[in-house]
């Protein structure tokens, strides 16, 4: 396992997520920056804190039947349905790139059955280059498993300790925001090993076409994404800060450094930015440029200084 693959920014910026030490807080969200080569032309690669891989699974799933991506005011809903190219194919083809890059690289993992979350653990635990991994729970779009894995607190602790078993790498438990209280996901997810917690997922929700009458989105419903989803994302944020003593990720409509501030402020250790990067793919740059730019316009010397910042009592 490696634990500190990124050198610290000396600038302040560095953060650590269990055992792994990161150059700064600003991550991709998976799912939003393919296999990280993709984004190569538009972004410097080794300047991210860490790519969060696009979502594996054992075998290759060619997702859902398309139209599958549909805009809506202020976000996007997506019923993807996880298409990737499996665990096996992903170390083959896309390992040997990501090798060559000074860049911390986390392993999304997905499955549907609690079986497959240990064995694709298992096969990640041993690759040259993979220094993380993200435990999905809470992708909407998939008919087994998925939202019935993260919304009950006793499933999605076994999910975590079964993957706790395989892995000594540092281990990211993703939560759904489609739950009564997330504060008890994260808690069950705390107790059963994860080092920290990822969040939100995406809302669920659908789009008509009024016209024909159909669902604009095969799947019929999708997940809602982008800058509509960021004040319940930062909300939740906050409620897990404060529940947990593991960090806390924040994702959800991040597009701007201030977005990216407001999740710092409110206890976020780091943030994953998503549906962002598919309208500008250098969002991640003027992301990382922006705190550092607040940071010294504020003479903030080092990150954890602003972490958990925020002030709510109305006295102060």
């Amino acid at each position: 396992m490696k634990l500190d693959k990124c050198a610290i920014n000396p600038v302040g910026l560095a953060v650590r997520i269990g055992g792994l030490q990161l150059k700064n807080p600003v991550m991709t969200a998976s799912g939003t920056f393919g296999y990280g080569q993709e984004f190569a032309p538009f972004c410097d690669l080794k300047r991210l804190g860490a790519i969060v891989l696009k979502g594996l699974s054992l075998e290759p799933r060619p997702g859902n039947p398309s139209p599958r991506i549909m805009e809506t005011p202020c976000g996007m809903l997506n019923a993807v349905g996880l298409q990737n190219i499996g665990v096996r194919a992903f170390i083959a083809e896309k390992m040997p790139y990501l090798r060559q890059i000074d860049v911390a690289v986390i392993a999304n993992i997905f499955g549907e059955t609690v079986d497959e979350y240990r064995r694709i653990a298992e096969i990640l635990s041993h690759v040259d280059g993979v220094d993380g991994i993200e435990v999905n729970i809470s992708c909407p779009n998939v008919k087994k498993g998925g939202i019935a894995f993260g919304a009950n607190p006793d499933v999605a602790a076994d999910i975590t300790q079964k993957v706790r078993g395989e892995t000594d790498l540092p281990m990211i438990v993703k939560l759904t925001p489609n739950v009564t209280d997330i504060t008890e996901i994260a808690m069950a997810v705390e107790a059963a090993g994860a080092d920290a917690v990822s969040l939100i997922n995406t809302l669920t929700g659908m789009s008509v076409d009024i016209e024909r009458r159909r669902p604009h989105l095969a799947n019929i419903t999708g997940g809602l994404s982008g800058p509509a989803v960021k004040p319940v994302a930062l909300r939740m944020v906050w409620q897990a800060v404060h529940s947990l003593k593991i960090p806390v990720i924040g994702i959800g409509g991040i597009s701007t450094a201030d977005d990216a501030l407001e999740f710092l402020i409110a206890g976020a250790t780091a943030i994953e930015i998503g549906t962002a990067n598919f309208i500008n793919p250098s969002v991640t740059m003027k992301v990382i440029d922006g705190i550092e730019e607040y940071m010294t316009r504020h003479g903030i010397g080092r990150i954890d200084e602003l972490i958990g910042s925020l002030i709510t009592d109305p006295q102060q």
